[in-house]
């Protein structure tokens, strides 16, 4: 380390002739310790290399009594700074001279390392006080939890310069205590100057340091800090090496939220408040969006249940546009806060089946004087395009071979066949049944009741949902501080989750990059460019794997499948790494068909009861021209060499760039597709068996495109765990052997930046979706025309589709 300080120390060249310029040590006396060894030192005076540890505005007023009384003010320090960046201005007096010495700084990294760069300049007794202008370079790492090492090069225009190496060790890991020392290295240091000091930082109590430092001259610094969270105060003693004061160091801290012991004194005092209006993403972008996401939303809720400040939380459902599967996820969640002890209360105003479902795990459920609540069941409905499609020329192939696979009924049957009725009956019956069950427990219905609300009235009125104890009280989102306040019997102070305690500490507690768990979407259809993006995805999922500091894979799936080359990128990764680390996947919404692919060599799958899964089947399909091309007087030629070149050519229609083959596959093309897809099918069942640890003939029986509910995969052995993305994540937490708190996620794809499309105003007052389900069905149909397919039918991607994503 010696050799590095050096390094910065000879960059300069004796270009200048020396003076005496302040030493280090002089020049930082307002520090309780080295730069690297508590929390951001000196907001880039001593190192700039700390300001990107800082986490919120700070500011530091501090001054001395080496000339006077202690309220005589005459040499002072301003240290302020806003992440990233610092200035600070540094006054001294000795009798009618003075001496201002200000500095502009900034610094970049992370975590484990990071550089900064300062440049200082002084007004006052410049001469007097052997002054010059001062560029300062510093370098911070921090490979792990227990060790801090800091660089500085001190490079003065016309002076002495400087390097200096500061180390700190934590042994336990983490604040509790930290030994420190620091060493200057210089040219033409007189033999009275200081080289080192060492020392050490207790806090026994958060936000409570005791800073005790020896220097080599024998003199001592004892010193402490208490925090009051955005306030601190502290001071420090120089002892002479006879144990002699020779002046006190105060500091007076505004700003930037410290841990403190104070914020355990008003324990259950306050309320959260957690707004769902629109849709829940996956992912958010990075600046200017407001919206919730999954991993985001259910952290609050969890930092909210160790809060000791926190008693309850306020739901506003009003507006929300949320998938059954996100919002059974979010109700567990608060099920857990609610088993800490602590309330959740939930505004309506208008509540379907799965609105409802949710607001039951409430304490209390407050409607709206206005609002509704309707309960009339669950139905899985589809629409028929068959007599369309005769009656525009259109023909249409189905090449199915599989009972359950029904991915292509929308075009080839006017009415659902056995085999699809059977399934969606069986997932409308569980969705009713996890409503029921949760319904009843909730809100202390037994069974009959439940089904009595069910079929006498489909939409239930305020006053009547009050009544039939579907509803706690009346009243709107805007009043409900008092509304809780009237059942807490105390008054409550709401907050926003950004306000709780754990999003504002600094994250001086641990140094070093935490051990990551990758969470990787895969959402949307698998398709190479669209969907799941799996071109790009692979990579990702590829980097994840390879990064040393990523310790396990949670694999989010929501995909009804699609294009069978891209789910297999992405399983077969999965396949080769196995083994390296924990693999977990949680499956969302739907995860069937290609998106069980996706799932199927993870160690462990975990599903939402109501999630759709399974679909372990292959389909085809081809549609063609019967006499639409000579209904619109289109016409075409060809010439060709190969038997079966013209097999999908046809006609393009203007504008609408849909092309339409000719003419339907022959018996033989016919009898090759179905050996294509019998073949992919095969290989299907091969790699589930192999990645569920089961014969083939196991899997056999529960394939043939069927799909199941989670709880029915359970049962069958399709998925390990009932539970949602949170429990997937402990699951891996688990495995990898990290501790709580010890760890972070890591997301890929990286969420983007931002949302351009919010700064141009919409100028058609009609909006056409261009990316709507059907379209987007149709498009991929056609772009896999007559090739074997892993995907569900367009109705179940329409309701994937339809949540906002």
């Amino acid at each position: 380390m010696k050799k590095l300080a050096l390094i910065l120390l000879l960059i300069s060249s004796e270009v200048f002739p020396q003076i005496n310029y302040p030493s280090y040590y002089q020049q930082n006396d307002m520090s309780l310790a080295p730069a690297g060894a508590i929390k951001f030192g000196l907001y880039g005076w001593d190192n700039p290399a700390l300001l990107s540890t800082l986490h919120q505005p700070d500011f530091l007023f501090t001054w001395n009594n080496k000339t006077g009384d202690w309220n005589d003010f005459n040499n002072w320090g301003i240290f302020t700074a806003i992440p990233n960046f610092g200035f600070t201005m540094y006054n001294q007096s000795s009798g009618k001279l003075h001496i201002t010495d200000f500095k502009l700084s900034a610094g970049f990294g992370n975590n484990s390392f990071s550089a900064g760069f300062g440049y200082g300049w002084s007004t006052g007794d410049v001469v007097h006080f052997n002054r010059a202008d001062l560029f300062t370079f510093g370098l911070l790492l921090r490979p792990d939890k227990h060790v801090s090492i800091g660089l500085v090069g001190n490079l003065p225009t016309n002076g002495e310069r400087e390097g200096i190496l500061d180390l700190a060790i934590r042994p336990f890991g983490n604040q509790l205590i930290t030994f420190f020392g620091d060493y200057v290295l210089s040219r033409d240091m007189k033999p009275e100057d200081i080289n080192y000091s060492f020392g050490a930082i207790i806090e026994p109590l958060d936000g409570f340091r005791l800073i005790g430092r020896y220097f080599e001259n024998k003199s001592i610094n004892i010193g402490a800090e208490l925090s009051f969270g955005s306030f601190a105060i502290s001071s420090a003693s120089h002892l002479n090496e006879d144990g002699k004061q020779i002046y006190n160091t105060y500091g007076i801290r505004i700003g930037a939220y410290d841990r403190n012991v104070f914020s355990r004194l008003g324990e259950g005092d306050k309320i959260v408040e957690i707004n769902l209006a629109g849709g829940l993403k996956y992912q958010t972008f990075r600046f200017l969006d407001k919206s919730n996401s999954l991993v985001d939303l259910v952290d609050k809720i969890e930092t909210a249940k160790k809060d000791k400040s926190v008693s309850a939380i306020a739901v506003n459902l009003s507006g929300a546009i949320i998938n059954r599967e996100m919002l059974w996820e979010l109700r567990e969640k608060l099920k857990k806060f609610k088993s800490a002890g602590k309330r959740v209360y939930v505004y309506i105003d208008r509540a379907g089946m799965d609105e409802y479902q949710f607001a039951s795990v409430a304490d209390k459920i407050i409607l709206d004087p206005m609002g509704t609540i309707v309960l009339n069941g669950y139905l899985l409905g589809r629409t028929f395009l068959k007599g369309s499609l005769e009656k525009l020329g259109i023909g249409f192939h189905e090449l199915r071979y599989f009972k359950y696979k029904s991915a292509a009924e929308t075009f080839s049957r006017d009415k659902f066949s056995d085999a699809d009725k059977e399934q969606r009956q069986r997932l409308v019956d569980e969705y009713y049944e996890i409503a029921r069950k949760d319904i009843c427990e909730g809100r202390n219905f037994t069974s009959s009741e439940f089904d009595n609300l069910i079929d006498s009235l489909f939409a239930y009125l305020p006053d009547e949902a009050v009544k039939l104890k579907l509803a706690d009280t009346l009243g709107r989102w805007s009043d409900i501080s008092k509304i809780i306040e009237s059942y807490e019997k105390e008054t409550k102070t709401v907050i926003n989750p950004a306000s709780l305690e754990k999003y504002n500490l600094p994250p001086d507690n641990h140094w070093g990059e935490k051990e990551k768990i990758a969470v990787i979407y895969a959402i949307g259809g698998t398709s190479m460019d669209d969907g799941i993006k799996a071109r790009s995805l692979v990579k990702q999922v590829e980097s994840a794997f390879a990064d040393n500091n990523v310790k396990a894979i949670v694999l989010r799936v929501d995909s009804p499948g699609g294009d069978a080359l891209a789910a297999d990128l992405i399983a077969d990764v999965l396949r080769k790494n196995k083994g390296t680390k924990p693999i977990i996947v949680s499956q969302g919404f739907v995860a069937a068909s290609g998106g069980y692919w996706l799932s199927m060599y993870a160690d462990t799958i975990v599903a939402a009861p109501t999630t759709i899964t399974g679909s372990i089947g292959v389909i085809g399909s081809f549609f063609y021209n019967k006499n639409l091309k000579e209904n619109l007087g289109i016409s075409t030629d060809f010439v060709k060499r190969g038997r079966f070149a013209d097999l999908g050519f046809g006609f393009t229609l203007p504008i609408i760039p849909i092309s339409l083959p000719d003419r339907d596959f022959t018996e033989e093309e016919t009898q090759i597709i179905e050996t294509r897809i019998k073949t992919l099918y095969k290989d299907f069942v091969n790699k589930v068996a192999s990645g569920r640890n089961k014969s083939a003939e196991e899997i056999e029986k529960i394939a043939q495109g069927r799909v199941w509910s989670g709880r029915d995969g359970l049962r069958i052995g399709l998925v390990d765990v009932i539970g949602g993305l949170d429990d997937a994540i402990e699951i891996a937490r688990i495995k990898a052997g990290l501790a709580k708190g010890e760890f972070e996620l890591r997301e890929y794809p990286p969420r983007p930046f931002i949302d351009f499309s919010q700064f141009f105003p919409d100028l058609l007052p009609i909006k056409f979706n261009t990316n709507s389900p059907a379209l987007e069905d149709l498009k991929l149909r056609l772009e896999f025309n007559g090739l074997p397919m892993l995907m569900l039918p367009i109705d179940e991607i329409e309701l994937l589709n339809d949540w906002n994503y």
